[in-house]
């Protein structure tokens, strides 16, 4: 094996994979001497193995049965299956459609089980045993920054599914983590306007919030900017993972004074959570003057159709949505609508969109080391993956670009449309300094598993 060293020494025009204007964008070239001749599963045969991990079992099942079929859809777009999908709308790309540096894309699968112990070692199992190259998925903070950290200690590139607690790319940032997903600052930010606009500034709020790493991320980022506002914070009430009866939780918010209860729970916590209090007659209330108001600061379509009557006139926020109009989105629910039968989520938008810009970061490069992998993402920008333009900040690896804030449909016209669009936020009123988070990146591991 020859040593490579990795330079940029030109800049190559690449045109989009749907034939769209040319864009100038650093290539990577590869000279001798630069990366250690081995690294973790360095690729040696006709095939590189990538590792999806996500909740089978558990509170978030829901969320990594989508999350599965838009990677298995990923897979099958970038070894040349298929109508392409978002490959087809996605530049800059250096994508072929012969799989990843003529290399056919296989893949092994685990159960995070939604437990970050379960889900390190499902995820050095694959690593181990499968030979894994990079790991995604995950429906939990808590078990992507655990996954994250063992993809760090392993050398390999950990890709974040559906992680939305600032920690991840916040204090507990690694150099080989990147997340494509939105935070809960960013919900903050976009939400809390919104809620002051429809409900004013003079609102006592109660929390429900998941005891773990999402949640108290979740309650601290809507607290800081509703009460910025001039909302204050009546009681906050730890609940955790898979209650599945939320009852006793629920009875005390009815005397506490609070005219709004904000569920900071995901999944199929929420969709209980949210039903009982329905169920317990909060929306028909009037507290304080007002009309008594729930909130449910991160949504998923597959949330609202599990909650079905009780998610109408719902507040919250989303990363993606399948009725978004751009011209990706569009070839993605086509693609994903003809695979499966529905439309996807935004778990399903989120992996399936990481593969993409993996499998793209190794083109880019060059190499499958993941030296060149993370110098190919940093900085990146692109559109066509049905966010808009949007960043791959080199700083702390979170992606940046618009977000939406979304509301439960009062007259659905399908089982699917279930959620609508009230603002989009621009990414300029959603940014902030990656320092703000804390965490520090780290060195690239390099050494071979």
């Amino acid at each position: 094996m020859r040593n490579d060293k990795l330079i940029i020494n030109r800049r190559q025009l690449i045109r989009g994979a749907a034939g769209g204007a040319a864009l100038s964008v650093p290539i990577l070239h590869f000279v001798r001497e630069a990366y250690a001749e081995q690294y973790c599963n360095m690729p040696t045969g006709k095939e590189v193995v990538l590792g999806f991990n996500v909740p089978q079992t558990g509170a978030y099942a829901d969320e990594g049965a989508d999350e599965l079929r838009a990677f298995k859809l990923a897979v099958k777009h970038l070894n040349g299956e298929g109508d392409g999908g978002m490959l087809n709308t996605f530049k800059p790309s250096a994508l072929k459609g012969n799989g990843v540096l003529g290399k056919k894309v296989a893949f092994v699968t685990g159960d995070t089980q939604t437990k970050s112990d379960a889900a390190r070692a499902s995820a050095k199992r694959m690593i181990e045993k499968d030979k894994a190259i990079m790991i995604s998925g995950g429906s939990s903070s808590g078990v992507a920054i655990a996954v994250q950290s063992l993809c760090q200690d392993m050398g390999v590139i950990f890709m974040a599914g559906l992680t939305h607690s600032n920690d991840t790319t916040g204090k507990d940032k690694r150099k080989h983590g990147f997340r494509h997903f939105f935070n809960t600052e960013m919900t903050g930010a976009a939400l809390a306007p919104v809620l002051a606009k429809e409900y004013g500034t003079d609102r006592k709020a109660y929390h429900l919030t998941a005891d773990y790493t999402w949640g108290w991320s979740q309650e601290g980022s809507i607290k800081k900017y509703t009460e910025a506002l001039g909302w204050k914070t009546v009681k906050a009430v730890r609940t955790p993972l898979g209650a599945g009866d939320f009852s006793q939780y629920l009875t005390p918010v009815l005397n506490s004074g609070a005219d709004v209860l904000v569920l900071n729970h995901y999944g199929k916590d929420m969709v209980n959570s949210l039903t009982q209090a329905v169920q317990f007659g909060m929306r028909d209330k009037q507290v304080n003057g007002k009309q008594f108001q729930i909130v449910v600061p991160l949504f998923s379509r597959l949330m609202a159709q599990g909650a079905g009557e009780a998610i109408k006139g719902i507040y919250g926020s989303t990363n993606w949505n399948w009725q978004m109009t751009d011209e990706a989105s569009k070839a993605f629910v086509k693609s994903f609508g003809k695979e499966y039968g529905f439309p996807p989520s935004q778990a399903a938008q989120t992996c399936y969109v990481q593969t993409i810009l993996y499998a793209n970061a190794c083109e880019m490069a060059g190499t499958f080391a993941p030296a060149g992998v993370i110098k190919a993402l940093e900085g990146f920008k692109f559109d066509g993956l049905g966010n808009g333009p949007t960043e791959y900040r080199a700083a702390d690896h979170q992606c940046f670009k618009d977000v939406l804030v979304v509301k439960g449909k009062e007259k659905p016209a399908s089982k699917y449309d279930l959620l609508e669009v009230v603002d989009i936020t621009p990414r300029s009123k959603v940014e902030y300094e990656a320092k703000m988070l804390g965490g520090d990146l780290g060195p690239v591991n390099m050494k071979p598993c």
